[in-house]
């Protein structure tokens, strides 16, 4: 019993404390620093040895500039513990009080104390951090490093200098450490990428080239190499990060992988020129059956994405070859799959399609192979109006791949499934849930479709324009542009002026971009920007009218001052970075 009532009595004391560590923060968040130090006091009491709730009473008597206090409390708590960071503190204390002398005799007995003992490097580095004392938390580092090389602070150093917009040492520290720690690569990356895309200009990207080029030139090693290859890409220049690939793999001819993964992203970027040379290559110098089915997939998906009707007698002949060429196994199941779409939805012949489709779930499949023939298979039901027996397949992959990203896919035609049924309460509901998904085009695409059917909905509660615009939806699925601009042309001539519109004209603009025909689609992006420039698809009409003119026409005076309005006008776009770097690009930032 009275272990009982001991676990009891501590039960409510660790509540309590909780409580008070809650109630503490929530004054200091509020900016109520006489409350908050207050309550800080108290729980220093029962904690005294809590480092953290220290500081919290010494910043709360700063904000109430209670200075003299601090310095005694720090000076105590210094003559008790004697910790190297407390004159961090004490000298910070007096730099708050306009004593920059006093504040630097301290700062330099901190850095005195590294040069007697390296191990206090950690707690007196994190102090100047945390004061935005960056030179000094720089020195400290670098003092460390001098008395105990092995000691590893590049990283910490090279974010220091970026920082303090020391670009060049920045690049350098980074770079030299990536070399020395390959495991640190992806890290150091991720910092390049957001000077080059969130901070960074022609200024930065050039520094970074340069450093890359001259490592690349005084070093053999093909990481350099690599390391260019990957500055290339992020800059969308796959011939020059190709010619880097091609020469790793003269050095090291073990894999091409790198090399097809390359033609994919050039794919995915609509380099096609680029994508075809890139594939060709994989195609001319491997035997691997893998690769050449990989490789052979990119390139028919490429044709047919491309193809009008008239080649289509030729892409099916193709695919046939290849077929017979690498035979039906598990091993050619993209090849498979991309064949039954095509017949689908290419060659209307639906059926046939799905006897494509049952035959590869025959072979001996893993599940994410069976995940990906069961998503065909769906896409052909839904092409055949038949949506409860796709819902089915849809749901299956769901089930059978939860929380992975085909599940979040196969949730999201479902959901479109539902829409497509004028099922809007639904597919509201899952849009709704898609909204947080992790990928982020998934829950971009979800946001857009939940806003369309949220916004008409209000708009018109018989939704009338909503079921006519999902039909015209699902004409375009089902590839049929003809009978779809049709639709979208009747919508905007019943529901002129209504909040359809808008999305109607976005929708014809894509249709005419898909057809080839970009004037007629640069016409339907004007009449958004013109008439619906408070809307919420202003941004979309134009960054696509933007890369009409970058990409397709080859003008760039016109494409900039597009790209510029996103810039300055919709810095929530999901375009933004892209307009950016674009607009830097036409603008003449970067002689890369």
């Amino acid at each position: 019993m009275k272990k009982l009532f001991l676990h009891i009595t501590l039960f409510f004391s660790l509540v309590c404390f909780s409580q008070n560590e809650q109630l503490a923060q929530y004054y200091y968040d509020k900016g109520d620093f006489e409350k908050a130090k207050i309550s800080y006091e108290e729980l220093l009491k029962e904690i005294p040895l809590n480092s953290q709730y220290f500081l919290r009473v010494i910043d709360c008597s700063q904000q109430l500039q209670q200075f003299q206090s601090a310095e005694k409390l720090i000076q105590e708590r210094f003559n008790k513990y004697n910790q190297g960071n407390l004159l961090v503190e004490l000298g910070y204390n007096f730099q708050l009080q306009k004593n920059d002398d006093k504040a630097k005799i301290y700062y330099e007995q901190a850095l005195d104390r590294i040069k007697k003992n390296p191990n206090e490097v950690y707690g007196i580095s994190n102090s100047f951090e945390r004061k935005v004392l960056l030179e000094y938390a720089l020195k400290s580092y670098q003092t460390a490093v001098e008395l105990e090389p092995n000691f590893n602070f590049n990283y910490q150093i090279g974010l220091l200098y970026g920082q303090l917009s020391n670009m060049e040492m920045m690049i350098s520290t980074f770079l030299d450490e990536a070399f020395a720690n390959p495991q640190n690569s992806i890290r150091i990356q991720n910092q390049l990428v957001r000077f080059m895309a969130d901070e960074g200009d022609a200024i930065f990207n050039e520094l970074l080239w340069k450093a890359l080029i001259l490592r690349t030139q005084k070093n053999q090693d093909l990481f350099w190499n690599h390391y260019l290859s990957w500055f290339y890409v992020q800059q969308k220049e796959f011939g020059k990060a190709f010619i880097q690939q091609k020469a790793i793999y003269k050095r090291n001819p073990e894999s091409l992988t790198n090399i097809v993964n390359l033609g994919q992203l050039a794919i995915e970027e609509e380099n096609q020129e680029a994508a075809m040379e890139i594939l060709g290559f994989v195609l001319e110098n491997t035997q691997d059956l893998e690769l050449l089915i990989q490789a052979n997939s990119y390139l028919i998906t490429m044709k047919i994405k491309k193809a009008s009707e008239k080649d289509f007698a030729a892409i099916s002949t193709e695919l046939d070859g290849l077929l017979k060429q690498f035979e039906i196994s598990p091993f050619t199941l993209s090849l498979q799959l991309i064949q039954a779409h095509f017949t689908a939805f290419n060659l209307k012949k639906p059926e046939e399609g799905k006897a494509i489709v049952k035959r590869a779930l025959e072979l001996q499949l893993n599940d994410y192979d069976v995940a990906n023939a069961k998503m065909e298979l769906a896409d052909i039901l839904l092409f055949e109006e038949k949506f409860n027996q796709a819902l089915i397949y849809y749901s299956q992959i769901e089930l059978d791949l939860k929380n992975d990203v085909m599940a979040h896919e196969a949730s999201l035609k479902a959901a479109k499934t539902s829409y497509f049924k004028t099922d809007f309460a639904w597919a509201l509901k899952q849009f709704k849930e898609l909204k947080s998904a992790n990928t982020q085009l998934i829950a971009n695409d979800a946001l857009e479709y939940f806003l369309l059917i949220n916004d008409n909905t209000v708009a018109d509660s018989t939704q009338t324009a909503l079921k006519q615009f999902a039909k015209g939806d699902y004409l375009v699925y089902q590839n049929r542009n003809q009978e779809a601009i049709t639709q979208f042309q009747s919508i905007l001539k019943n529901h002129k002026g209504q909040e359809i519109e808008a999305v109607t004209l976005l929708r014809l603009g894509k249709i005419y971009e898909e057809t080839g025909d970009f004037t007629l689609a640069l016409s339907q992006y004007q009449m958004i920007i013109d008439q619906h420039s408070d809307g919420i698809y202003i941004d979309e009409a134009l960054y696509f009218s933007a890369e009409i003119y970058n990409k397709k026409l080859q003008d760039s005076e016109k494409a900039k001052p597009l790209y510029e309005k996103v810039l300055f006008n919709h810095q929530d776009s999901i375009y933004f970075v892209e307009a950016r770097k674009k607009f830097r690009q036409l603008r003449g930032d970067t002689n890369l």
